[in-house]
């Protein structure tokens, strides 16, 4: 008789958007997959915090624009109180400021409604991992748009941990749009030092992974909008 290995556990998934058709659309969407158990819809962000407290959804994909509670602030309702929920984001725009302030309050990441079913796919995979979604890119344009620190601040490092000037440095390169490889490159470091420095400087900001550290560049004052848009690799100093 041939032995077979343990099933792996299909990722629950629950769907919320205040559209009938979308709902429907994403669920016939994952569905069929073996890897995927749709385990409910809902059609209001209050509805999905009820569901997902009864149901305990492993990821909740999440339409931002919803009437009752917007999709904001039923994120950080799970974020508080069903922290092993995760929270992938959807929306119509690619630049919204909606999108900002759900990962604000802690989902793991953003997805546009035009995605293919294999974006989707994957994108709730690797949520489901504890990863973030949003294309460095991507992110650092919607952040870069919708985030601005109070006029004539400057980085308050003395309050972020005690970054060295390395990490200063990689976080400002993360937070104008580079990716780890990229950062390798720039700084002409490994691949496994940019992520152990990404790592220890999650740590000292407080912030759970990359959206918030972008975001939190914003807000400190370390990048401004047009440090993206001009200066994509950064200033260059050394640690």
């Amino acid at each position: 008789m041939t032995e077979t290995g343990p099933t792996p556990e299909r990722i629950k998934v629950l769907i919320a958007d205040d559209q009938p058709l979308v709902r429907r659309g994403l669920s016939l969407i994952l569905s069929p997959d073996p890897s995927f158990e749709v385990v409910g819809e809902a059609e209001n962000g209050a509805q999905a915090v009820t569901l997902a407290g009864q149901l305990r959804p492993d990821v909740v994909v999440m339409d931002i624009r919803m009437p009752v509670l917007d999709g904001v602030g039923a994120t950080g309702e799970l974020a508080a109180t069903l922290p092993g929920c995760r929270v992938l984001a959807l929306s119509t725009f690619d630049l919204d400021e909606y999108v900002v302030g759900a990962l604000r309050a802690g989902a793991y990441g953003f997805l546009p409604k035009d995605s293919s079913p294999e974006d989707l796919s994957a994108a709730i995979r690797t949520v489901h991992a504890g990863e973030a979604v949003v294309a460095p890119r991507l992110l650092t344009r919607l952040i870069s748009t919708y985030v601005r620190a109070p006029r004539g601040a400057r980085p308050d490092l003395t309050g972020r941990g005690e970054l060295t000037p390395r990490e200063v440095e990689v976080w400002h390169l993360m937070a104008t749009g580079l990716d780890n490889t990229e950062i390798s490159r720039t700084l002409d470091i490994s691949l496994s030092t940019v992520k152990n420095y990404i790592t220890s400087i999650f740590d000292k900001l407080h912030v759970r992974d990359r959206a918030q550290a972008v975001i939190a560049a914003y807000e400190s004052g370390l990048v401004a909008a047009r440090t993206a848009a001009e200066h994509p690799a950064g200033d260059g100093h050394t640690g």
